[in-house]
């Protein structure tokens, strides 16, 4: 039998104390820098384990930690968790009739846009990062003397997302920005308008993580407006809760009744006549 030194290429030995787990062939290639042949060996790969629904007790769809690593994680969720249960629950028979999220307004009101251009151009550029689209400018639709404001002068920025984005954007508000919120106890669950669209105000934009804190500069609040299909009040809450948005709890959800405002001719009072 010929010893081991005589049958390694590149000079190579072994330890008689050394038990390689491949085979020699690979070993010896390995260590020569030769890339190893697949000829002949088979590939086992594990089966995936079956996607498990988790909820909290308040029914709300949570992330499982497999879902972190998607890309658009949060409309999956929406797609394979929330509509099956907002079918269940509101005994929709078709699927167009469930509730989804059309779109989504961020808007930023500049007061000193027209004084300061510097600091429009850097509204512009934290919106862009925090939404991951370019806003566009809003025009002043009539003048106004007493805020010495003229028409078309530029009052805000505001941005339009749908898609994909639309999708991103919500993800990070509902898991990073609202949570990072100063003495944050939850959303008002009485912001809808009547017609299933949702709105939020922030107060300050360096809750997300893509404004660095020490670029921070004059804080600047912003306006989330959630355009939804839902026809009732009721299911853009359900559909918001099931996609995770962190409602207070202790809330009455009654419907306010708004009072309208009477004029001065509605008083009984005398008007007060001229001279005679």
């Amino acid at each position: 039998m010929a010893s081991s030194s005589a049958i390694l290429p590149c000079n190579l030995k072994l330890r008689s104390s050394f038990t390689p787990s491949v085979s020699l062939q690979q070993y010896q290639q390995q260590k020569c820098g030769l890339r190893p042949s697949t000829h002949g060996l088979r590939v086992v790969r594990a089966s995936a384990a079956p996607a498990v629904v988790s909820t909290s007790p308040t029914g709300v769809v949570l992330v499982d930690r497999s879902d972190a690593e998607k890309v658009h994680r949060l409309k999956t969720a929406y797609l394979e968790k929330a509509v099956p249960l907002l079918k269940e629950e509101f005994s929709y028979t078709n699927m167009h009739e469930v509730p989804k999220i059309e779109k989504i307004v961020v808007n930023c009101g500049i007061g000193d846009a027209a004084q300061n251009s510097k600091g429009l151009e850097a509204a512009m550029k934290d919106l862009s990062l925090i939404t991951g689209q370019r806003p566009v400018k809003t025009k002043a639709r009539q003048s106004i003397a007493g805020f010495k404001l003229r028409e078309g002068s530029t009052v805000g920025i505001a941005v339009t997302l749908r898609g994909n984005l639309m999708y991103s954007f919500l993800d990070r508000l509902i898991n990073l920005g609202l949570p990072r919120t100063r003495d944050f106890q939850g959303v008002n669950p009485n912001s809808f308008d009547g017609h299933g669209n949702y709105s939020i105000g922030m107060r300050e934009q360096g809750v997300f993580p893509e404004i660095r804190f020490d670029a921070l500069g004059k804080p600047r609040g912003m306006d989330v407006c959630i355009t939804t299909t839902a026809k009732t009040d009721n299911e853009a809450q359900k559909l918001l809760s099931l996609l995770g948005m962190p409602f207070r709890q202790g809330v009455s959800t009654a419907p306010l009744v708004r009072k309208k405002k009477l004029k001065a001719v509605h008083f009984d009072s005398k008007k007060s006549k001229g001279r005679k």
